[in-house]
């Protein structure tokens, strides 16, 4: 795997490298952990803003409840 530099400032690199230690891993893997990590908190941010706007509209909301019942499919715990 190629690597690269990237700069950032000390306080960061300091809490970096104790997250590092606390976990035992290396800071690479701290920072692409941490990557995963805000990738996935704006992800479902947007997932949560884009059902917030459904549901400002209650005829696209009602609409949308009905085809997510209608392609729901059964887990098996029942």
């Amino acid at each position: 795997m190629s690597t690269t530099t990237v700069r950032i400032d000390r306080d960061t690199h300091a809490r970096l490298v104790r997250l590092s230690k606390l976990a035992g891993v290396s800071l690479g893997a701290t920072i692409r952990d941490a990557t995963e990590a805000l990738s996935r908190q704006r992800f479902a941010h947007r997932v949560a803003a884009e059902v917030a706007q459904l549901r400002n509209d209650r005829e696209t909301w009602l609409s949308y409840l009905e085809e997510a019942e209608s392609t729901s499919v059964a887990d098996g715990l029942n």
